[in-house]
């Protein structure tokens, strides 16, 4: 009972879109509207700027990390971390379908990040590493998220010379279903890397 009041605490907390709450606040409109419809920090930078972008960000990714962290409480040291586990699922699928805006939501990547900062640090220092290298070189975020994603999994794989110990297995799985999820909702960027046609994130006032 206490990991299922986990996950619907953490989904929640998760599903609070403060992308949208800053659209509506800082200009009256629903991102997902306008740019590429995403409720996520990229298009809250496109659409509202670099200030508003980094705080929306930042929330984010707190609204992944603090479920973790307060659920992890409830599991003993060394043991498998059910609760964190159920915490860190259950604010990415609140980002992912908000209950808040019926069911919308972003690409769940700050979240992700967030909550697998809490989970497995040291997995989660080798993709932000991926996805920096990757927009540093490309500056296009969708293409660096789905690095990164790729990156989480395999790095939890190696996870004993990372400090998860025995949670190696149970924390594995859910990076292999986290990775899975961002790459069906990239999915649409994904054809257009494909294709050639997925837009770069321009320096503002540089196109």
């Amino acid at each position: 009972m206490s990991i299922l009041l986990a996950a619907l605490g953490a989904y929640l907390v998760g599903g609070i879109p403060f992308s949208y709450i800053a659209g509506k606040l800082a200009k009256g409109i629903d991102l997902r509207e306008h740019g590429s419809g995403n409720l996520g920090a990229s298009n809250t930078y496109r659409i509202l700027g670099g200030r508003i972008a980094l705080a929306v960000l930042i929330l984010d990714i707190a609204k992944g990390l603090a479920p973790v962290v307060v659920a992890g409480r409830f599991d003993p040291y060394g043991a498998e971390p059910y609760h964190a586990i159920a915490a860190a699922a259950g604010a990415i699928l609140g980002h992912l379908f908000s209950p808040y805006l019926r069911f919308s939501g972003g690409k769940g990547i700050a979240t992700s990040a967030g909550a697998f900062a809490g989970l497995a640090p040291w997995a989660f220092l080798c993709a932000l590493t991926v996805f920096a290298i990757v927009f540093a070189a490309r500056r296009i975020v969708s293409l660096a998220s789905l690095a990164a994603a790729v990156t989480l999994p395999i790095a939890v794989f190696v996870a004993p010379g990372l400090g998860l110990g025995n949670r190696q297995a149970s924390v594995q799985w859910v990076t292999i279903l986290v990775m899975l999820v961002v790459v069906w909702k990239h999915r649409g960027n994904i054809r257009r890397l494909r294709a050639g046609t997925e837009p770069a994130l321009a320096r503002r006032g540089k196109g």
